[in-house]
């Protein structure tokens, strides 16, 4: 049995990646301020059931609190997994001192507890969106990461940044992921998967920011704990992404779902936002390579599985707000 601390615990892929650990038999300490970037009644049903595990120990901080992550140091753990972070494209520039202080500072913190605590390892979430729009797709972990398009993307370029520094002055191993779209049951409110889901079965108009053909590399969310597991092992300093190899575009999304649903979407085009990526698509050989990890779940499959996550908690899902 492993002893691992898992930041952001009560978010959408971290809670998924503790779920898997626990019935692994690990023992976690889970890590999370509870914040408000998101309505936190989907935080709440996700810690309710990560609580319902004997080896799960829950603490309410934040990790840009120094002295409460080391008040909380009170054994040997295996590694540290940070997924505790600020994400979303377009509320990075509406609040972009926050992203900086949690996905930067807070990064710190966590490196500085490693390096006290001689916790040896360090799995970094990092993102898709540190590539920018000037590099070809799909895109490799070799590609240049210095023209970031959005505050939150500067932000995970910069942990990405620290960790090579502690990786290179006191020889902590470091994993960085970095995770394409990740979609789920339960997943964040605020990115398309979620929304066209309310909006389509609620009968509701879906906002769309332009023409809807910008395509992502929508990824499972139990492929990504699963390949973030495979991550924890010793490797030295790697960068790796984690994607699905096989983009997508928005219109098709909205398409599949009104299949599964029976129902029609109704759309409301809205002008394109300058922090939106046209493409993402993630080079995975490495992953392979390395991780011996790969996708196991398609968009279709997928897709069926949020919705009947929705279906099932809709009396109080339906009352989310998306924004």
């Amino acid at each position: 049995m492993a002893n691992y601390i898992v930041t952001g615990s009560s978010g959408f892929i971290a809670s998924h990646t503790c779920e898997s650990l626990l019935l692994d038999g690990h023992k976690i300490t889970g890590i999370d301020n509870m914040n408000d970037a998101y309505d936190v009644r989907i935080k709440e049903h996700r810690l309710k059931k990560l609580k319902q595990h004997p080896n799960f120990i829950y603490s309410n901080i934040d990790i840009t609190d120094l002295s409460a992550l080391t008040s909380i140091i009170k054994e040997r753990y295996d590694a540290i997994i940070n997924l505790g972070a600020r994400a979303g494209v377009r509320a990075s520039a509406d609040n972009p001192f926050i992203y900086y202080e949690t996905n930067v500072t807070g990064t710190l913190n966590l490196l500085e507890i490693s390096k006290k605590f001689e916790i040896p390892k360090f799995v970094l979430a990092s993102t898709s969106s540190v590539y920018g729009s000037v590099n070809s797709i799909p895109y490799s972990e070799d590609d240049l990461t210095d023209f970031p398009l959005s505050q939150y993307a500067a932000s995970k370029k910069a942990a990405e940044t620290l960790t090579h520094t502690y990786h290179n002055l006191y020889g902590l191993d470091v994993t960085i992921l970095r995770y394409f779209t990740v979609y789920g049951p339960a997943g964040r409110p605020d990115m398309s998967v979620m929304r066209f889901i309310k909006w389509i079965i609620e009968e509701e108009e879906i906002h769309l920011f332009g023409d809807g053909k910008q395509s992502r590399d929508f990824t499972y969310v139990g492929d990504i704990a699963r390949g973030t597991i495979a991550g924890i092992k010793k490797l030295g300093y790697e960068i790796i992404n984690l994607g699905s190899d096989h983009p997508v575009s928005l219109l098709e999304v909205i398409s599949i779902i009104e299949k599964i649903t029976g129902k029609k979407a109704i759309m409301k085009y809205l002008p394109e936002s300058p922090l939106d990526i046209k493409a993402t698509w993630a080079d995975i050989n490495k992953a392979k390579t390395i991780l011996e990890w790969q996708p196991a779940t398609d968009i279709e499959n997928g897709l069926n599985e949020c919705i009947n996550w929705y279906v099932k908690n809709r009396d109080w899902a339906k009352n989310i707000n998306l924004f």
